[in-house]
């Protein structure tokens, strides 16, 4: 018996080694933008600094040996792959075809396309699962928060990542589809609301709030509102651009990494990462 068919879910598996569930639920997500994410995730700072950041924490709080790592919303499977490359068993979970395929095509072995609800997880059949910049899109995120802890054993971890600070909105957001950026504690209150203990929780990306505003947040609120850029011109935004700048980022990135290997929280930064328990 395979890791998947262990879990009881209502999946199939199709000639491409992806599982299938039989029913698909809306995406929140535009299928378009995993496309994009797809070509410049390897080239990005932005993406590279997020998978150290998140197998840092992971790392420090990890799950039962030999216990996989559900990646909800998984994407392209880029942080998959991070953390596969750290020594965990991941299952990443994607209901876009894209985004399941491209996780394939990157050589994840555990690939499940479905929705944590159409798949049909069994109650408590988890010990840990990851939501990396997936719940930002969700209308009702504290439902769904909910819905998750059902799925998690009693002391299971959740970790998480979520743009930070309502102030920095702009086109940006809308173009990813976000319903929200998260107010300083937003998230951890919905946490603990659900049904969770945080164990953890920091600010990453702390230099770039100001950059975020000037550029990005200012002129939305002074009334320059073009209609939002494309998923394609989004993501080429995180983007390295090589040479004396990357060297730049690199050494204003580094220290977060040691803070977070010695697990000293950071107030401030432009994305939160946030480790949860179920109580």
């Amino acid at each position: 018996m395979t890791l998947i068919e262990s879990l009881g879910a209502d999946l199939s598996r199709g000639e491409d080694g992806i599982w299938y569930s039989e029913d698909c639920a809306p995406v929140s997500y535009p299928e378009e933008g995993s496309a994009a994410y797809f070509e410049i995730e390897e080239d990005s700072f932005w993406f590279a600094h997020r998978n150290r950041c998140i197998a840092s924490v992971v790392g420090s709080f990890a799950p039962p040996r030999g216990e996989p790592i559900f990646d909800i919303g998984g994407g392209n499977g880029f942080v998959s792959l991070g953390l596969a490359g750290a020594g965990h068993t991941v299952v990443i979970v994607e209901p876009g075809r894209v985004g399941a395929r491209n996780a394939r095509a990157r050589g994840l072995e555990h690939v499940i396309c479905a929705s944590t609800e159409t798949a049909g997880f069994r109650p408590q059949s988890m010990s840990a699962l990851g939501l990396f910049d997936v719940i930002e899109h969700l209308v009702d995120d504290l439902s769904f928060l909910e819905s998750l802890r059902e799925l998690l054993r009693p002391g299971g971890r959740m970790y998480l990542t979520v743009p930070s600070y309502p102030f920095l909105w702009s086109a940006e957001d809308a173009a990813a589809g976000h319903s929200r950026r998260y107010a300083a504690g937003e998230l951890e209150r919905k946490l603990e609301r659900s049904g969770f203990r945080v164990a953890f929780s920091s600010g990453i990306f702390r230099f770039l709030p100001v950059p975020i505003f000037v550029i990005r947040a200012l002129p939305w609120k002074l009334g320059f509102r073009s209609e939002p850029k494309s998923s394609p011109t989004v993501a080429r935004h995180h983007a390295a651009r090589g040479g004396a700048t990357a060297a730049a980022v690199n050494a204003l990135l580094t220290p977060e990494l040691a803070n977070l290997d010695a697990l000293r929280p950071m107030r401030f930064g432009a994305s939160r990462l946030v480790v949860a328990e179920r109580v």
